[in-house]
C-alpha cells in the first residue's frame, strides 16, 4: 500500500513539539499540506531544531486554556481532511492531587480535545475526513501520582468510541493512538534519569523507547485509505510494554 496525502490538508493541534511534531513531519513526508499549532508566538521559540519538514508547515499560535481561541485559527486552506489532537500536559510532584491543577490538566487533555473536534466537525464532514486523538498507556491503567493525567487519558478512550459512533453518519472516522514511552519534553523527567530509563527498558520487549516518528507513521496509516474501515479504535504503540 502506498500512502500519499497529496492535496490533503492536515491540522495538528499541539504539533509544535514532541509527538505532535513527529506526526506533522510524517504527513509532510507524504506530501500533505500541514498546519501546526503551539502556545508560543513562533515555532522558532521552541527548543527543538527546526527540520525542513517543519519549515514547510504553517504555524498558528493557539492557547487552549481558553477554548474560544479556536475561533482565532486562520487555516491556510479552505477545507480540512484530517485533524490530529495532540495537545496535553502533565504535572509532577503530586501537584495533580490539588484541585486547581487537576482541573487544569483535565481541561486541556480532555475538554479541549472535545472542543477541537466539535469546532472542526463540519469541515471534516464536508471532506469525509478523520480525527486522530493522542491518548496514552494511561488510557488503560492508573498512573501513580498523576490522577488528572490518568483520568483525562482514560476519558479519551471512550470519547473516541463515542464520537466515532456519533459521527459515522457524517463520514468522519475517529481513532486514537496510545503511545508507550516516547522521548519528548513531557517525558524527559524519566529518560534523563539514567536509573529510571534503564528500568523502563526492561519492561519493553522490543528493547527501546518509541520516537515521535513512530507515532507519526501510525497516524498517517490511520488517516490513509488503507484504514478506511477502522474507526473508534485506540491503537497501542508501545514496543510490547503492555503485554
Amino acid at each position: 500500500m502506498t500512502i500519499d496525502f497529496n492535496k490533503k490538508n492536515v491540522l495538528v493541534i499541539g504539533g509544535s513539539s514532541g509527538i505532535g511534531r513527529g506526526i506533522a513531519e510524517s504527513f509532510v513526508n507524504y506530501n500533505a499540506n500541514v498546519c501546526i499549532t503551539g502556545t508560543r508566538d513562533s515555532i522558532n521559540d521552541y527548543e527543538e531544531n527546526i527540520s525542513k519538514n517543519i519549515e514547510k508547515c504553517n504555524y498558528q499560535q493557539l492557547d487552549l486554556s481558553n477554548h474560544d481561541n479556536l475561533k482565532k485559527i486562520d487555516l491556510p486552506f479552505n477545507n480540512l481532511d484530517h485533524l490530529i489532537c495532540s495537545q496535553g500536559i502533565v504535572a509532577y510532584k503530586r501537584k495533580e492531587f490539588e484541585m486547581d491543577t487537576f482541573k487544569k490538566v483535565v481541561d486541556l487533555n480532555l475538554n479541549s480535545i472535545m472542543a477541537s473536534c466539535s469546532f472542526f466537525q463540519e469541515k471534516l464532514s464536508q471532506s469525509n475526513g478523520s480525527i486522530i486523538i493522542i491518548g496514552s498507556g494511561a488510557s488503560y491503567h492508573s498512573v501513580k501520582g498523576n490522577p488528572a493525567y490518568s483520568a483525562s487519558k482514560g476519558g479519551l478512550l471512550t470519547l473516541i468510541k463515542t464520537l466515532a459512533e456519533a459521527w459515522a453518519e457524517n463520514n468522519i472516522r475517529v481513532n486514537g493512538i496510545a503511545p508507550g514511552f516516547v522521548a519528548t519534553k513531557l517525558t524527559e523527567v524519566t529518560y534523563k534519569n539514567e536509573k529510571r530509563y534503564e528500568d523502563t527498558l526492561r519492561s519493553i520487549p522490543l528493547g527501546r523507547w518509541g520516537t515521535p516518528n513512530d507515532m507519526g507513521e501510525l497516524a498517517c496509516f490511520l488517516c490513509s485509505s488503507g484504514a478506511s474501515y477502522i474507526t473508534g479504535q485506540m491503537i497501542t504503540s508501545d514496543g510490547g510494554m503492555s503485554l
